[in-house]
């Protein structure tokens, strides 16, 4: 439904705007850098800023400001109570539980993966993970699987709209290289990544589907690089990523 403009609430849109404008990679932000980041003018980017330290969603140290844990309350709520979410985090805990390791589940927006459902075993990245928490795909296992399921050419676009910066010295940031690894993971169902989002982690992801067929979200399992060899990691995970893939797609419509 197209919204009319008399009917749009221009101060709570630039407020979310404000409030996407935190990422991990920039969790202390001045008012420039908010204005930078999100195109507003730097007076209401401040009486944004304001406004949501006077709520409690941000906190203001005098030159920086940090989102509070209070913005939790307009994501996790509703990430959990989603279908996929609540279906999928009986399997995750069983799962972790059975191999030991941290298991995920995320679905695609846009060029990046949003996770919505996760189980930790032990703490395999330098950022906390969790619900709501958000990754480039081009460059993580799941994100290589929900882009492979997508037609080659809107793959390519959304490539061609990311921002392919090197995370790593391992990293694969050429776009025809990446189209070429989608084309892989298409054909075998699965990816595994060598720390190529941070040194030291590796993982392996499947496409879930749907009873249709269709790809609705990627299942991973994040591993510590000295615990399997990279070509041993198949063969050891993907028996058990199978099997819970076999059943969420009996169950999912």
């Amino acid at each position: 439904m197209a919204l009319n403009q008399r009917d749009m609430i221009s101060g709570l849109a630039k407020g979310l705007r404000v409030i996407e404008g935190f990422t991990a990679d920039h969790p202390r932000q001045s008012i420039s850098d908010v204005a930078e980041a999100t195109g507003l003018d730097r007076a209401t980017a401040r009486r944004c800023l304001l406004t949501l330290t006077e709520l409690g969603y941000a906190a203001h140290d005098g030159k920086y400001f940090t989102l509070t844990p209070r913005v939790l309350r307009l994501g996790t709520a509703c990430l959990a109570t989603l279908p996929l979410a609540q279906m999928v985090q009986p399997w995750l805990d069983q799962l972790s539980e059975e191999l030991g390791e941290s298991s995920s589940v995320s679905v695609l927006d846009e060029g990046e993966v949003v996770y919505v459902a996760r189980a930790a075993q032990r703490k395999v990245m330098s950022i906390a993970l969790m619900p709501g928490s958000r990754l480039p795909a081009y460059c993580t296992s799941m994100g290589r699987v929900l882009l492979a399921a997508l037609p080659e050419a809107e793959a390519w676009a959304r490539l061609a709209a990311m921002d392919l910066a090197p995370r790593t010295p391992l990293t694969q940031t050429d776009p025809e290289a990446l189209m070429a690894r989608l084309a892989v993971v298409r054909a075998q169902g699965y990816e595994v990544i060598d720390q190529e989002v941070e040194i030291g982690l590796r993982s392996i992801a499947v496409p879930i589907e749907d009873a249709h067929g269709r790809t609705v979200a990627a299942l991973n399992l994040g591993l510590p690089v000295r615990d399997t060899p990279v070509d041993d990691i198949p063969t050891r995970y993907l028996p058990a990523l199978h099997r819970l893939q076999a059943e969420l797609k009996r169950v999912l419509r």
